[in-house]
């Protein structure tokens, strides 16, 4: 079984290298820092499971230093985000950041994205919230132009250039997987006409189930391979029997989510023990 682990927040109490290291030693397959660059202080977004927004949301780290950091002490373990605010960042330097990180880590990220909840955060980055999900696939196209040809250029609602050259390329062939997160409503097909992936957050084995198949009919209607889809299931607590319900309703992989805590000790002793129990 594929089971990876996210970071808690405040995410950088943890030295990345130190988790990454210890995680891919336990056997976890992959490693996944989420992220929001700042947190408004006057915000009217509701949070998305219920109540005030955690003050939490003001201690993320950048996800790509981290992953940096990451790659730098392991060899195994993929690099992922859990998730990139795409109409957040500039998908010109994201294509180049994505792209050495993927090169130097020997091929092992994994493009986690979402569009954001938060309007007042989208905004104050430029975003176009009311639209994020458009933005974010005129987006993804740019990072893909810019990834596999010498020469990209784009005309679009959002992004607009004339040719450019954009060095390096990622090592995985033809970009890292594009994995959508979130359970919006069309986001299966979105996965299936231009992403590589989905990641649900916290879904029943019973509701994966039929986004599985819903997933691949999709597939199949567009002429892709179905099996080129993943499904990555992201925030699930480390009980067993709970996963291995998810590997068989369709997941390809399961991301646990551990608990915070102040030292590397105390974490390196609560991932022995989440590894202990779900990784077999």
């Amino acid at each position: 079984m594929n089971v990876g682990t996210s970071v808690p927040l405040p995410a950088y109490t943890i030295d990345p290298a130190f988790m990454a290291r210890k995680a891919e030693e336990l056997g976890f397959d992959s490693i996944w820092y989420a992220e929001h660059p700042i947190l408004p202080v006057n915000s009217d977004s509701p949070f998305p499971s219920g109540g005030p927004i955690p003050e939490t949301y003001a201690h993320f780290s950048d996800p790509y230093i981290s992953l940096a950091r990451a790659s730098a002490v392991t060899t195994t373990i993929k690099l992922a985000t859990g998730i990139t605010l795409v109409p957040e960042r500039n998908p010109l330097v994201l294509a180049k950041a994505i792209a050495t990180l993927d090169r130097y880590s020997g091929g092992r990220f994994m493009f986690g994205i979402g569009a954001g909840w938060n309007r007042e955060e989208t905004e104050i980055m430029g975003g176009d919230f009311d639209h994020r999900w458009t933005q974010t696939r005129e987006a993804v196209a740019v990072l893909k132009e810019l990834w596999t040809k010498d020469e990209a250029e784009f005309h679009g609602r959002y992004y607009d250039f004339p040719p450019v050259k954009c060095n390096p390329k990622p090592v995985q062939d033809p970009h890292p997987p594009v994995i959508l997160g979130g359970m919006a409503r069309n986001v299966l097909r979105r996965v299936a006409t231009w992403g590589d992936g989905w990641m649900p957050n916290r879904i029943s084995p019973a509701d994966l189930e039929r986004s599985r198949a819903t997933l691949d009919n999709l597939a199949a209607e567009l002429g892709r391979d179905p099996a080129s889809l993943t499904i990555t299931v992201y925030g699930q607590e480390p009980i067993l029997e709970e996963i291995r319900s998810l590997f068989d309703a369709g997941a390809d992989r399961v991301v646990v989510r551990p608990d915070f805590v102040e030292t590397e000790t105390e974490m390196g002793e609560q991932l022995e023990r989440i590894a202990e129990a779900v990784i077999r």
